[in-house]
């Protein structure tokens, strides 16, 4: 049986933001090909930039994705404040730290449940399971409205934010908005459980690839997702402006995104590396959570991204909820509410910089750098994505898994495959049936 001949086509990676191919092709058992295909042509984002002023970049950069809109809004913005050498406040860092809780809190359910339950759940998309599990389909709609509503309020819309600029807020949470904010979180609480639940009974499948995991790290206690140096679990930690040297893009003939490396063949970044690299910074609740579906680092399954991506549904779902109590507590400074580009004091001083943005989005850590003209026009801009950086580490899992799945079915195949890709929650907008597999020549 694994001497077979297998040949599997996908001819386009159906409903992503981009389009791809997956080639895999055995022969008498051994693998002689095993490639993931990026044919999406150049989106231009970074030339785009190129002659905007700083104060208007978040904007842009915004629309770069409808899922982690508020990700690379606050990558921008931080790449742009390294560049003119600004310091947010406290309170602005703190709000943001919220916001990016809020993004995790709604990219991490619409996984969870639109684009793996399915799979595990034996069905070929989310809407078999209106019918068959309601409860299940109505308590995903409701929390991820739930998580979109609370950024409305906080930022005027999750999808290209408003309020959230260089320097701070145009709009600062009045004390409704705290109370409503604070209401609706808690108020997920008991779905958030149910979902903890749903997933205990769920089984992944069995797969071992141990590689090198890449994320945000810091010597606080404050799990990083907001700022820190890069640091890997091989052992390299550099601050955020040496960010090509740990991603050291190289091109691929069969694909148009470029691939990653650091210290091996690959590496992994998102729920699964942040686990991995920060499990002692998660929230007590978040690592009970990870006991209770048996996750305990080092975790060098990819399938269990999943898992990973929950445990921080529970770690964002419970820091938020703190930090909505201590600015109910201590309150809000107004005075810190900006108009665009300007404080009460007058505009934001500008001057020449080359600045770097490093955020952890829900995918891994993504990175905006500007090089910046002393009137605040950037000259020179680079974004490399979560999504781009995993690429090659999906390439290799693939080719270590196909040799083990031999003895499978064609049909078995072509789910364990396009479960894997789908695990590492590629910037995908609203696709449950991702792979289209084609088996030609059998």
């Amino acid at each position: 049986m694994t001497n077979r001949n297998v040949q599997i086509n996908v001819e386009y990676l159906t409903r992503v933001e981009g389009h791809g191919n997956i080639v895999v092709n055995v022969k008498e058992g051994r693998l002689e090909k095993c490639q993931l295909d990026i044919v999406e042509s150049p989106r231009f984002f970074e030339g785009m930039l190129r002659g905007r002023s700083i104060f208007e970049a978040q904007h842009i950069t915004s629309r770069i994705c409808g899922i982690c809109s508020c990700g690379h809004s606050l990558a921008s913005i931080q790449a742009a404040e390294d560049a003119i050498d600004f310091t947010p406040s406290e309170q602005t860092l703190l709000l943001r730290r919220f916001l990016l809780h809020m993004e995790f809190l709604d990219s991490h359910v619409l996984h969870i449940y639109i684009l793996v339950a399915p799979d595990i759940l034996g069905v070929p998309s989310f809407v078999p399971l209106i019918t068959t599990h309601n409860k299940v389909v109505r308590r995903a709609l409701r929390l991820k409205k739930t998580y979109n509503n609370i950024c409305d309020i906080l930022v005027g819309r999750h999808v290209h934010p408003i309020s959230a600029i260089v320097g701070g807020f145009t709009k600062l949470p009045r004390e409704k908005d705290l109370d409503a904010m604070l209401d609706l979180l808690i108020g997920t609480r008991p779905d958030i459980e149910a979902t903890i639940e749903l997933a205990r009974t769920l089984r992944f499948p069995e797969f071992q690839r141990e590689t090198e995991y890449v994320s945000l790290v810091s010597d606080g206690t404050i799990y990083p997702l907001l700022s820190g140096d890069i640091g890997s679990s091989d052992g390299v930690r550099m601050e955020k402006h040496s960010y090509k040297q740990v991603a050291n893009e190289f091109i691929v003939s069969h694909s148009s995104a470029k691939h990653t490396r650091l210290s091996r063949d690959s590496y992994m970044v998102g729920a699964l590396a942040r686990f991995n690299m920060n499990y002692n910074k998660l929230h007590p609740k978040a690592k009970q959570t990870a006991e209770y579906l048996g996750l305990k680092p080092k975790v060098a399954n990819p399938y269990l991204n999943t898992a990973a991506q929950l445990v921080e549904c529970v770690h964002c779902l419970e820091e938020g909820i703190e930090i909505l109590e201590e600015f109910k507590k201590k309150g809000i400074k107004y005075e810190e509410e900006l108009a665009v580009g300007l404080n009460e004091k007058g505009a934001i001083p500008v001057k020449a910089g080359n600045g770097v943005g490093a955020v952890e989005v829900p995918r891994g850590v993504l990175f905006h750098n500007y090089e910046v003209d002393d009137k605040g026009i950037i000259k020179n801009a680079n974004c490399i994505i979560p999504t781009n950086q995993n690429l090659n580490n999906i390439e290799h899992d693939m080719k270590k898994l196909v040799p083990e799945i031999l003895d499978k079915t064609d049909e078995e195949i072509t789910l364990a495959l396009e479960m894997l890709v789908r695990a590492y929650d590629p910037c995908i907008s609203c696709s449950t049936h991702f792979l289209n597999v084609r088996f030609v020549n059998r």
